[in-house]
């Protein structure tokens, strides 16, 4: 029994159930798939994992054009991805319960299947192959967002698409030079290293190869952006983290990560688009911890890869609800929703208090592991900037976010709570993000140590909850506040705008258009003019050939009467020379 269920990667039993829910009617039959598939994969993991006595699991080993594919690697680093990605399957078929939607059902789970099958792949091809699965399973997800979200999906996937592309060539160049398709440590300096560095980049949203996700989340529906949320960006993490850990430009690359994004958060109406900014943010803090690739820097990476997404998962769903329920995620168009959705706004503020890093809540115990790895590793300038970056992240979504939403001016919108089933999910998502930082024999903190890569001692040994870090965790938080409210009460906090704020994109969503247009223009001027020339010359040459071959031409003309003799002549002696000479 435990050979046939460890012949196939946990991914094929979400890929299955995502294409049999492709033809199945009943929406509660779907409904049934969505929530029991992930759960039974995380089933399976455990079984596997736990069945065997080493730290690593090989198998559902293949051959594909003579290469052997392993599509299933088990190990200390994969086995957390495995089990927060399939409880985020879990929870989003919980909070998507009431969407009757085929094409969003279906493609969720093959979805959460691509994600899990690229965290278990053994070698660069299984990677690969469910990396492109994650981009055209996904892009369906955006486009369900309505007429608007088409274009954000076409730019998606072009973006996806590139990055698929990338890391093929990268691949390819890498096992013809080393012989071996495995994926684990790869490094820039290998062959096809940086190519495969800028694939998962873009998946990871590097600064200028990041707008995709500011683009397209926000412009996806009620559930898909919960869904978005967790798979694509934390596997490029994960790729980082498994193929690149230890490598300098990203400690650099993650620090801008985590800066830039809060000043366009802070401009944004839009508090979807700002929770997008935020998760780019949240990315950086991730990126710059792979770029340490300390032991105590890579559990941090792992252990803020789980709580970022019970975290954000709960304030995308808390907007989510929103949206549902108002229809419009606008800052500008809300206020006052605590009055009508107590529940959701109460949930929304401990996904707040989570992503600000607030004492026993989760983001408070993985971020500072990134931020002690860089403090320990004596990067002053990037521990600067990490401190600003989470002073930032409390200003835009652990005040602006719930602020704008539910406490602002009184928008006058008398709804609904939000269904019980969205409840239920952002309850579970709440409940963990506080349980997994809790301390203490009760707590869940001791469960996330225990799945963390590295052993919590030595090198890799944190304790969060000293008085210093905590007192100093606390100045920063109210130091945040503080700017907040005395920016609020001198009218300088920038106010919300109903316009959409632009970045990088702007080069190719605006300047790229722009030219687009300008060249089209000039092409069809210059076709004009190439046209017109043409026919100047065509009838200038028409007017000619009338003028020799038309009944009043001059070949029409009477010849003069000597001329035939003259052209007899000629014949006669050009013949009596061939004959003559030849």
């Amino acid at each position: 029994m435990f050979d046939f269920l460890t012949s196939f990667s946990p991914a094929f039993i979400l890929i299955a159930a995502g294409i049999i829910s492709a033809f199945m009617p009943s929406s509660r039959v779907r409904k049934v798939l969505l929530i029991g598939a992930p759960a039974l994969a995380l089933v399976l993991i455990n079984i596997i994992f736990y069945g065997q006595d080493t730290n690593a699991y090989l198998g559902g080993k293949m051959s594909f054009a003579g290469i052997e594919l392993t599509t299933m690697r088990i190990d200390i680093l994969s086995i957390i991805w495995g089990y927060i990605f399939c409880l985020a399957g879990v929870l989003n078929g919980i909070f998507g319960l009431h969407e009757k939607c085929k094409i969003t059902d279906t493609s969720a789970l093959i979805y959460t299947g691509a994600g899990i099958g690229a965290v278990f792949a053994g070698d660069l091809i299984t990677l690969f192959m469910f990396w492109e699965l994650l981009a055209l399973s996904s892009v369906f997800i955006v486009w369900r967002g309505g007429p608007k979200s088409y274009p954000a999906g076409m730019r998606y996937l072009a973006m996806h698409i590139l990055s698929g592309v990338l890391l093929l060539a990268g691949l390819i160049i890498y096992g013809r030079a080393t012989g071996s398709y495995t994926f684990n440590n790869i490094g820039i300096d290998a062959p096809g290293g940086k190519l495969m560095l800028l694939a998962f980049g873009i998946k990871a949203g590097f600064p200028l190869l990041h707008n995709w996700i500011q683009d397209a989340y926000p412009r996806s529906s009620v559930t898909g952006t919960v869904i978005l949320s967790v798979f694509t960006t934390k596997l490029a993490i994960y790729a980082l983290a498994r193929g690149f850990a230890g490598t300098e430009i990203l400690i650099y690359i993650g620090a801008i990560m985590t800066v830039f994004p809060v000043f366009f958060a802070v401009l944004e109406n839009d508090l979807r688009k700002v929770l997008s900014y935020s998760l780019n943010n949240q990315l950086g803090f991730m990126v710059c911890g792979v770029g340490i690739g300390s032991q105590l820097a890579l559990n941090g990476v792992a252990a803020h890869v789980v709580v970022d997404i019970l975290f954000k998962g709960l304030l995308f769903m808390s907007m989510g609800a929103v949206l549902h329920r108002v229809g419009t995620a606008k800052a500008s168009e809300l206020g006052g929703l605590f009055r009508s959705m107590p529940y959701t706004a109460f949930f929304c503020l401990i996904g707040a208090a989570a992503i600000s890093a607030v004492p026993f809540f989760g983001g408070f115990v993985s971020k500072s592991m990134i931020i002690a790895a860089v403090f320990e590793e004596h990067h002053w300038v990037v521990f600067l900037m990490l401190l600003f970056a989470s002073a930032g992240v409390l200003e835009h979504s652990g005040i602006k976010v719930p602020y704008f939403a539910f406490f602002a001016h009184d928008s006058g919108k008398r709804v609904k709570e939000a269904p019980w089933n969205m409840l239920a999910a952002m309850g579970i998502a709440a409940f963990l993000c506080i349980y997994l930082a809790m301390p203490g024999p009760f707590g869940g903190l001791r469960h996330l140590y225990g799945l963390l890569p590295n052993e919590v001692a030595g090198e890799a040994a944190f304790h969060p909850y000293t008085g210093d870090h905590m007192v100093f965790q606390m100045q920063l938080i109210m130091a945040a506040m503080f700017a907040f409210t005395l920016l609020k009460r001198f009218g300088l906090y920038p106010p919300e705008r109903r316009a959409q704020i632009l970045d990088f994109d702007w080069v190719y969503r605006r300047l790229g258009l722009s030219l687009l247009q300008w060249g089209h223009a000039m092409w069809t001027r210059l076709g004009a003019v190439i046209i017109y020339a043409m026919g100047r010359i065509f009838g200038d040459i028409s007017k000619r050939l009338y003028q020799v071959f038309s009944p009043a031409g001059a070949l029409s003309q009477d010849a003069p009467s000597g001329i035939s003799a003259v052209l007899i002549a000629g014949l006669l002696t050009a013949a009596l020379f061939v004959v003559y000479f030849l």
